[in-house]
């Protein structure tokens, strides 16, 4: 790769890659066998300026990597604790001060999500369990004094919805409203984000006659108008948001806001799993990471940019059920790209004698030394986010512009070589 492509490589991602605005997090799920280490992860998502991270656990390798870091996690109360820590409120506290406590002084842990999509799982006990389970955790929380440090909430699968179409008549299925309404009630009592993991691949794969690809991709396309608010939808995603929304409202509330936790769309799938491609994973992501750059709001909900987790930072090659399972990945375990989204460290190997490393790549292990300490993480690059401050802002434009000049004299030094 030639010196100006370098350049021109280095401005574009500076200038696309916006992944560390408020608005968007990546999930690490680490159900694989060949993944880098956590230590190598942490660098790596510096490096991509990702500062929101969710977990599906409290690893603690994971958590004590990133010490000293910007990242804030979200770490996940897995669905086997449910049970006993409904029963006995003792044990949320001791997870706590056991799992998180340890960490909490060098690491952000903002948000516990207490079991993942609970109702899906059609087990009557864990569904009676995950009210009183978030109430014990709370309750944890102001006995230790963390309540407003960090945030209580649960994962749901769109399974929930009984009606989507139009948004405006979202609805709960009957039989999980008696659990759903004083969840909701606790939601708006503590102030926390009631998250959904929303996946519009699911639909389109289930109807690709009858569901227009662009749509759910978030390409152009005449989208659908609710007949009830004529509010017009060009992509699935920010409709389903809305039924969700709806359907909270028909609970008696207003003042809970939807959180995406969950959505992507896989690079690869069985012959039944139509759509599951590079392309439009590329397309999925890459239109979603722009309209969050945008801070667009969907169409009910406009003055509120929605807040979103991509699934998911790796390919996980040992999770259960359809190929398209494991390849939702944005990154091979290696650290390369599965596809072309602003994200690949496709830049030059660094000089061997050198220990600069490409933004986006994995570093190398050193076979000599133990992992990187955590307190020794590199300062983060420059934040790219609509809401940062006017001097961080500068600095941006002053990189966009030097580096632009760089590109344009690298050029004319090509061009005078040519003629030589």
């Amino acid at each position: 790769m030639s010196l100006l492509r370098v350049v021109l490589l280095f401005i574009t991602l500076s200038g696309l890659v916006g992944v560390n605005s408020q608005g968007v997090g990546i999930n690490y799920g680490q159900i694989a066998d060949n993944l880098p280490s956590p230590a190598r992860v942490a660098v790596l998502l510096q490096s991509l300026n990702i500062t929101r991270v969710k977990l599906y656990d409290a690893d603690p390798n994971v958590l004590s990597s990133f010490s000293n870091s910007q990242v804030e996690f979200m770490v996940g109360l897995g669905n086997e604790f449910l049970q006993n820590m409904a029963k006995d409120p003792s044990q949320a506290q001791t997870w706590i001060q056991q799992r998180l406590q340890p960490h909490m002084s060098k690491t952000r842990i903002t948000t516990i999500v207490v079991g993942n999509e609970i109702f899906k799982t059609n087990d009557p006990v864990l569904i009676e369990s995950l009210l009183p389970a978030m109430k014990s955790v709370y309750s944890a929380l102001v006995n230790l004094g963390l309540e407003k440090e960090v945030t209580v909430t649960s994962a749901h699968s769109l399974d929930i919805i009984q009606t989507s179409y139009p948004p405006s008549s979202g609805s709960f299925k009957e039989e999980f409203i008696q659990f759903l309404k004083p969840l909701l009630d606790f939601h708006s009592m503590i102030k926390s984000p009631f998250l959904i993991n929303a996946y519009p691949f699911f639909a389109y794969k289930d109807n690709p006659k009858e569901i227009p690809l662009e749509y759910v991709l978030f390409q152009p396309n005449q989208g659908m108008v609710d007949p009830n608010t004529n509010l017009h939808y060009d992509n699935m995603l920010f409709a389903q948001v809305d039924a969700l929304y709806s359907a909270i409202k028909t609970m008696g509330h207003t003042d809970i806001e939807v959180h995406i936790s969950e959505t992507g769309w896989p690079s690869k799938g069985d012959e039944n799993e139509v759509g599951a491609s590079p392309d439009n994973a590329a397309l999925y992501n890459g239109n979603l990471l722009r309209l969050i750059q945008q801070r667009k709001g969907t169409p009910a909900k406009q003055s509120l940019p929605i807040d979103v987790f991509v699934f998911a930072l790796f390919n996980e090659n040992l999770k259960p059920g359809p190929t398209s399972e494991r390849n939702y990945g944005l990154l091979y375990p290696d650290g390369k790209p599965v596809y072309n989204l602003g994200l690949q460290g496709s830049l030059p190997d660094p000089d061997i004698n050198s220990t600069s490393r490409a933004p986006g790549s994995l570093p190398d292990p050193d076979i000599n030394s133990t992992s990187r300490a955590p307190d020794s993480l590199p300062e983060p690059d420059i934040v790219y986010t609509s809401r940062a401050p006017p001097t961080i802002k500068i600095l941006n434009l002053w990189r966009g512009v030097m580096g632009l000049a760089v590109a344009g004299l690298i050029l004319d030094m090509d061009v005078k070589m040519r003629m030589i």
